[in-house]
């Protein structure tokens, strides 16, 4: 697991850090080896975090009370909007610069108020960091933030269907990525 989150780390950081390494690689074999040596490397890391996850025995360090669980759910919905946010217009770029990493971090400290094991602890925070650390790097590359323009109201109803169409989704298919149902 943690191989896999050091893989997924070094592979996102090399366009905010390493861009002319990159470069360099896309001008020697091309933009769509690139993009395909990327894809490949952080399937990869998924991968190897899950496995790593489900293989990995937990040990508790924390128990929230049951009373921060609506809390929590609450804030997956949010991390999920702000997820979907990242690729659609939306009027929440108007408040957030950098809604998909953002949505990692509401996402990780959202399980870590649910799951106090250290497994959680070194996977959720170990994400949150990365995307906190990621939001830093990119904001210090690219400077100012130019907000993008406000979308209609149905563009914004559009990329909400979309987001709670991939909450369904999770939802569904959780049980057989994290080995345990959303409950």
């Amino acid at each position: 697991m943690i191989l896999g989150l050091f893989v997924w780390s070094v592979v996102h950081f090399v366009p905010t850090l390493g861009l002319s390494f990159k470069n360099g690689v896309i001008e020697k074999y091309g933009d769509k080896t690139y993009m395909a040596v990327f894809s490949i490397l952080i399937v990869l890391s998924l991968v190897m975090i899950v496995f790593g996850w489900r293989s990995t025995i937990p040990e508790f360090v924390y128990v929230l009370p049951l009373s921060t669980k609506p809390i929590a759910m609450l804030l997956i919905v949010v991390a999920f909007i702000l997820f979907g946010a990242a690729k659609h217009a939306t009027r929440v770029k108007q408040f957030v610069r950098h809604p998909q990493l953002s949505s990692v971090i509401v996402w990780a400290v959202a399980h870590l108020m649910l799951n106090g094991d250290s497994r959680s602890i070194v996977l959720f925070g170990g994400l949150a960091i990365w995307a906190m650390i990621e939001i830093v790097l990119i904001n210090r590359r690219e400077e100012a933030w130019v907000k993008p323009d406000v979308p209609s109201w149905k563009q914004e109803f559009v990329g909400l269907g979309i987001s709670a169409v991939m909450i369904v989704v999770v939802v569904f298919l959780h049980p057989y990525i994290a080995g345990v149902p959303v409950s």
